[in-house]
């Protein structure tokens, strides 16, 4: 091998290491604009939702909780709904013959209660009742 390979190979090592370095400068500088484009974003949205402050009242930015207060969760007894069957076995139900949810609001609005010789849990090992 002579000279010239040496050198050939010493030149293209250096054109990929410059290569490189300058791809990785240009990511970091593409990452440095992301983040002040981000922060200059961020500073033109408006601030989080105040307690009320006593003054006059402000411009409403954010919106207040209804006259009649917040809305509370309900709590029910589901049971299954079961799919109705069609008139005709032959013909498949369409979407608007089946109900919405596959669970209705069950007639008896009781919680089932723990009884004494039962798991406790659902599937919580046990013998069960005995």
């Amino acid at each position: 091998m002579n000279t010239t390979h040496y050198e050939m190979a010493a030149s293209s090592a250096a054109l990929g290491t410059i290569g490189a370095f300058v791809g990785g400068l240009v990511i970091a500088g593409a990452l440095v604009w992301a983040v002040r484009l981000g922060i200059r974003v961020r500073r033109r949205e408006p601030g989080p939702p105040r307690t009320r402050e006593p003054g006059p009242p402000r411009t409403r930015e954010h919106p207040e909780l209804p006259e009649s207060g917040p809305v509370h969760e309900t709590r029910q007894m589901r049971e299954p709904d079961e799919v109705p069957r069609a008139s005709d076995e032959s013909q498949p139900l369409t979407p608007y013959e089946l109900h919405a949810s596959g669970s209705r609001r069950a007639d008896n609005q009781q919680r089932r209660r723990w009884s004494r010789g039962s798991s406790g849990s659902f599937g919580g090992g046990g013998s069960g009742r005995t």
